[in-house]
């Protein structure tokens, strides 16, 4: 039995999963979480072969989680499940360790299939999104990234500073460096693009 933990903030989209992989005979969902946070406590008391997460989500966001999973070295396969077809998602999901990389619009025994093949040792990729995935490489690290997806959240250089634990002075550095990367006018502009690209 393949046991597997759910992380989706949208509650009618978590239900229907688990519904869904429920059917399966050798699918046995053992947990699910409504946010990013709430999977990580998840994760380490029901301790699951798979983790089936979305990208984006309060607390944590799915990439946040299979990062951690990877510091941690926890022995659970990541496999997201996402709206984004963006390969900058894509990239950043394979530089966290992720196993798997599926559309939310994928038939669902396609999803099966996928966390069997996931749960013996191989991948499942959307084959679309693997061939874009290395065309344009991710410009930003990852405290410029940070900075600029709390931006495009309307917060300002102190606020910033503040939630990041630096001083105004570098998450102003870090901002402008991102701009610069990028080739825009303002960090509004910034976080647009690096969003459209996948790259927050």
């Amino acid at each position: 039995m393949i046991r597997l933990l759910l992380a989706e903030d949208q509650a009618m989209l978590r239900g229907a999963l688990a519904a869904l992989l429920g059917l399966e005979s050798d699918l046995e969902v053992v947990g699910a979480a409504a946010d990013g946070e709430a999977a990580w406590r998840d994760l380490q008391r029901l301790q699951p072969d798979l983790l089936v997460t979305d990208i984006e989500m309060p607390g944590l966001t799915g990439l946040e989680l299979a990062q951690r999973i990877q510091r941690q070295q926890l022995p659970v396969k990541v496999v997201i499940v996402t709206t984004f077809a963006r390969a900058g998602f894509l990239r950043r999901a394979l530089d966290a360790g992720v196993c798997g990389y599926l559309l939310k619009d994928a038939p669902a025994e396609q999803l099966a299939e996928a966390l069997r093949k996931v749960h013996r040792g191989g991948r499942a990729i959307d084959p679309q999104l693997a061939l874009e995935a290395w065309g344009e490489a991710d410009p930003l690290n990852e405290r410029e990234r940070q900075a600029l997806r709390l931006a495009g959240e309307g917060l300002s250089a102190g606020e910033i500073a503040q939630r990041l634990n630096l001083s105004q002075g570098t998450v102003r550095n870090y901002l402008s460096e991102a701009i610069g990367k990028l080739g825009v006018g303002n960090r509004i502009e910034a976080h647009r693009l690096a969003r459209q690209k996948g790259w927050l």
